[in-house]
């Protein structure tokens, strides 16, 4: 990447996460933090072996489609400054994904690093479906079940199974042509999309190719990637159970904690258009907690431990786009 690309990148971030960073009462964190004892650093600590299973679900889907590859620590350390971006930037994707292909382009060329991005955030996004789907019957594993969060139950799981059959047509015939082409229904984009698909379309129709690759003749590696973003949510639900240890008065499992992740999350991303999910991230725990019997101040608790550590590993992602092999 161009050193003037990566400069941009690091200054908009640094300015967002400055910027978020000026809306905290820091007498509050700092007596949470307290009130946290070393479990806060555990809650930080865990995302440094989350993000390996980010990194290798992408590092899968790189190595499946041929070629040249790229070493992991050298991947590590774009996926976490990809999530930092993502997580400053409004809309989320319209950051990270970005720099992730402006950086692994140079080493395995432009059309591979654009498959290799689009099937890693598709796999991203397709893991949470399932995550979802799995807490819905979790829930009727563990909970008595009443008619108002039968009714949620349902919605979701009919939301979650619609997705997931979307996503599986886009990975079977791929979604760069198609997305292009919706474009050119845009009033303020189509020309500017006409004219790239016109220029592009053998590069764009090689991609969607790649996409289909993975799905249709490598199964068992689209099953590991896939996997490993589904296991990289449930391990950190620990992060939420590590906050609850310190709590008095309450007795919530692991179980539980999945299920709290779940319905934060699913609640957070339907506001994806706001920078690090601000708001809708605190409004999804407080509702979740207080759903399985635990206090507002205990769901606001564990949404500020978390919060904190969003920003840390932010701060970190920014600082890696500056780190170089010296």
């Amino acid at each position: 990447m161009k050193k003037k690309y990566q400069n941009a990148f690091f200054i908009f971030g640094l300015a967002v996460l400055a910027v978020m960073a000026s809306q905290l009462d820091y007498t509050e964190v700092w007596a949470n933090i307290q009130r946290a004892g070393y479990w806060f650093f555990a809650v930080v600590g865990i995302w440094f072996f989350l993000y390996l299973f980010n990194t290798a679900a992408w590092w899968v889907i790189i190595r499946s489609q041929g070629g040249e590859s790229v070493g992991f620590l050298w991947l590590y350390k774009i996926t976490v400054s990809g999530f930092a971006l993502n997580y400053a930037t409004p809309g989320g994707l319209m950051g990270g994904e970005p720099y992730r292909i402006m950086s692994l382009a140079p080493k395995i060329g432009t059309e591979r690093a654009t498959s290799s991005v689009l099937l890693y955030v598709m796999t991203h996004i397709f893991s949470h479906f399932w995550f979802w789907l799995l807490a819905c019957a979790l829930y009727l594993f563990i909970h008595p079940l009443s008619v108002p969060m039968g009714i949620l139950l349902a919605v979701v799981t009919a939301f979650c199974l619609t997705a997931i059959w979307f996503f599986l047509k886009g990975y079977k015939n791929g979604i760069a042509v198609s997305g292009m082409r919706l474009l050119t229904h845009f009033p303020l984009l189509k020309r500017k999309a006409r004219r790239f698909f016109d220029s592009h379309a053998e590069q764009l129709a090689n991609i969607d190719s790649q996409i289909a690759a993975l799905h249709n003749q490598n199964p068992r590696t689209f099953a590991t990637a896939v996997g490993l973003e589904l296991a990289c949510r449930i391990v950190s639900s620990l992060e939420i159970y590590f906050c609850l240890l310190v709590l008095p008065n309450v007795s919530l499992g692991f179980l539980d904690c999945i299920l709290i992740l779940a319905f934060t999350s699913l609640f957070a991303n339907m506001l994806f258009f706001i920078p690090l999910q601000l708001g809708g991230r605190e409004g999804g725990f407080m509702m979740s907690t207080s759903e399985l019997g635990m206090t507002a101040s205990a769901g606001i608790f564990v949404a500020l431990i978390i919060r904190l550590r969003e920003l840390i590993w932010t701060g970190i992602g920014l600082l890696l786009i500056k780190a170089t092999k010296h």
